[in-house]
């Protein structure tokens, strides 16, 4: 046999580059995106194939410290992602200092392959890139190390030999069409999550959630609804704006990138309803997917 596979995990802090890098080494937009820390709180899976391999990448939740149970699950999601992998990107940027030790101790003494990626050196000098390369690679003694531009696309061509070469020989986990482990309703409550990363501050991002409740296609077009949680009144009133303007824009943005990512006409309802303190109630984290 010479076909290889295997699972590829993407781990690193909170806002370090990992959706992009996987979006980009996927080629298709699987995992959301956003300049504020812990956007990505699922493990996503993005496949990609080729007639001698399959790679199973996995974008996992940046490392936190708990303070909701809903940290808890996502660091589950990460704990799982350092058993299970064949190879491990860890993804670091440039002047990036919180350096978690009992993790990289881990991953040293897995035996499992290390590819280290230092992102962002766009937003330094080479010197100091250097210095920075130099420093990881004292971290890592064994790692193979790529300095990226995950954003401009710089030097990311050359991390997919490198991982192919590491994986195990193996038939393929997946079938060779299947893009992702995830249904077409998790993509469409991620991207409307993002627009409520982006288009709110302060508290509103971290204590919403969205849940797609209905997904039908009638006529040639897909029907979607779609309910935004929120865990106080007040968050509410914030989402929805004065006269619906503000959910209404969320509604049009998230509409165009759900068309654009499914290929067909959307129509899109969205409503957003109080659910107290979900981030630390057990029974609702699971029913929203929050599950090890």
């Amino acid at each position: 046999m010479s076909h290889r596979a295997g699972f590829v995990n993407i781990i690193g802090n909170p806002n370090v580059g990992k959706s992009t890098l996987m979006n980009a080494l996927v080629g298709e937009r699987l995992s959301i995106i956003t300049s504020k820390a812990q956007t990505t709180r699922h493990r996503i899976m993005g496949i990609v194939n080729s007639d001698d391999f399959q790679i199973v990448y996995s974008d996992t939740p940046g490392f936190v410290k708990p303070f909701y149970k809903m940290h808890e699950a996502l660091m589950s999601f990460v704990e799982t992602s350092l058993k299970d992998a064949d190879v491990f990107l860890y993804m670091v940027e440039m002047g990036e200092k919180q350096h978690h030790s009992d993790i990289i101790d881990r991953v040293n003494k897995s035996g499992v392959p290390v590819i280290l990626i230092i992102n962002k050196i766009d937003t330094t000098t080479q010197e100091e890139a250097m210095k920075y390369y130099d420093n990881w690679k004292g971290i890592f003694e064994n790692a193979e190390i790529f300095m990226i531009s995950a954003l401009h696309g710089f030097n990311i061509e050359h991390i997919v030999p490198a991982i192919v070469e590491k994986l195990p020989l193996s038939p393929p986990f997946f079938p060779k069409e299947e893009l992702t482990d995830r249904p077409m309703r998790f993509f469409v409550s991620e991207i409307i999550r993002e627009k409520i990363f982006i288009f709110y501050q302060k508290e509103i991002p971290y204590s919403s959630e969205v849940n797609v409740e209905s997904y039908k296609e009638v006529n040639g077009m897909i029907h979607i609804s779609a309910m935004i949680y929120t865990e106080r009144e007040s968050q509410k009133n914030i989402i929805i704006g004065k006269g619906g303007a503000s959910i209404k824009r969320i509604g049009i943005e998230a509409r165009k990138d759900i068309e654009n990512f499914i290929e067909q006409k959307v129509f899109l309802e969205l409503r957003v309803k109080v659910l107290e303190n979900w981030r630390n109630n057990p029974l609702i984290l699971n029913r929203l997917g929050y599950k090890p």
